[in-house]
Parts: C-alpha cells; sequence; structure tokens
C-alpha cells in the first residue's frame, strides 16, 4: 500500500507538471493522478469527476492532494474532497521543486509528506543575484 498523488489544478498545469516529473524520473514511484478544471468550470458539477479521480489516486494509504494556488477554485474543490472519507493532506502552490520531492519520499507516511512538499517548494526557490 501507499500513498498516491492527486494533482488539482487550472487546465494545463497539472498535466504538464506530471509530465516532466514523469520525463525526469522515469518511473514515478507513487501514483499520480491529474485533475484539472476550466476556469469558468462549476465546482459542483466537478465535484463527481473529482472524486473519482481521488479514488484512483489512493493506493491505500490515503491521498496527498496539490493545488496549484489557495483560494482558486481547485483548491476550493480539493477542501471539498477532504470530506469525502479518504485520508486527505492538502497542499497548495504547487511547483515543480515540490512535486519532485514528495516524490523521491514514496516511503513516507501520508501525515508526513506536506511538511516534504512545503520544503520542496520553499528549497526550490533560489534568489539569485547574478
Amino acid at each position: 500500500m501507499a500513498v498516491g498523488i492527486l494533482l488539482v489544478t487550472h487546465l494545463g498545469i497539472g498535466t504538464a507538471l506530471a509530465a516532466v516529473a514523469g520525463r525526469l524520473l522515469g518511473t514515478l514511484p507513487l501514483k499520480v493522478e491529474v485533475f484539472e478544471m476550466a476556469y469558468d468550470a462549476d465546482p459542483e458539477a466537478a465535484l463527481p469527476s473529482a472524486s473519482a479521480a481521488l479514488r484512483r489516486a489512493d493506493g491505500g494509504d490515503g491521498v496527498l492532494v496539490l493545488t496549484d494556488m489557495y483560494g482558486a477554485t481547485p483548491a476550493n474543490l480539493a477542501a471539498r474532497l477532504a470530506h469525502l472519507g479518504t485520508p486527505v493532506r492538502r497542499v497548495s502552490a504547487l511547483s515543480l521543486p515540490m512535486l519532485l520531492r514528495v516524490l523521491n519520499y514514496p516511503e513516507l507516511p501520508l501525515d508526513q509528506l506536506p511538511a516534504v512538499a512545503a520544503a520542496g517548494a520553499r528549497n526550490g526557490v533560489v534568489h539569485d543575484d547574478a
């Protein structure tokens, strides 16, 4: 059993990040599902499809849900997913460093992965004066 990852993002973001991660790592060590929303999508209408994506992502130990921007429609939908029965932890501000960091710790339990994700995001930001 393993934790799954669900990327809940605006159109194009989750698919692109998952594709790059797959290209860089080859085989992904955790199951990654992507659920993308159009900018004018109705969250209520999207909930059943997002719930199905959550169930597909669950490897038996819960799902880490990564969203692109806190407060936006995908993050609000992710908040609804957290109340459907599957163990869920959510982190916003999805980036490639965040996703790669999480994928490099597939053995960690769900409760530890949000801190790993946040560290990946923080450490992925470098202010280069050169």
